[in-house]
């Protein structure tokens, strides 16, 4: 249970963490007034609705990396179960659920962006 709570939580910090160290470099405004400070828009969006967006992309981004975690568990699982019939179905149970929740995460995925982009046109 202790490798799943790890694999669960540095998948996570990890994708925390990658989106920040692309907002780290250092950009420049072209209109920028030469003695007045001037400084970038941190979250890099226009409206609320790009930003939504985003937010859920990268919640997504995490469900994805779990749902990942959980295929290489599930496989593991299986693959040392060493013939041991109740490890077989716990790792085959993992990589069904797994599976159905990878399927439950693109059709969130595809619903929003067709929300977003279709309908309210962002």
């Amino acid at each position: 249970m202790r490798l799943h709570l790890i694999f669960i939580f540095s998948f996570a910090i990890l994708s925390f963490l990658l989106p920040i160290s692309a907002l780290a470099e250092k950009s420049f405004q072209k209109n920028c007034p030469e003695a007045s400070v001037c400084l970038d828009n941190p979250l890099n969006t226009d409206s609320p609705q790009k930003l939504i967006g985003q937010i859920i992309k990268g919640f997504l981004g995490i469900v994805g990396s779990v749902a990942l975690a959980m295929f290489i568990y599930g496989g593991f699982t299986w693959m040392l179960s060493a013939g041991n019939s109740t490890q077989v179905e716990k790792g085959k149970n993992i990589l069904i659920w797994a599976t159905i929740g990878l399927v439950f995460i693109f059709s969130a995925y595809a619903v929003l962006q067709f929300i977003f982009q279709d309908i309210l046109g962002v």
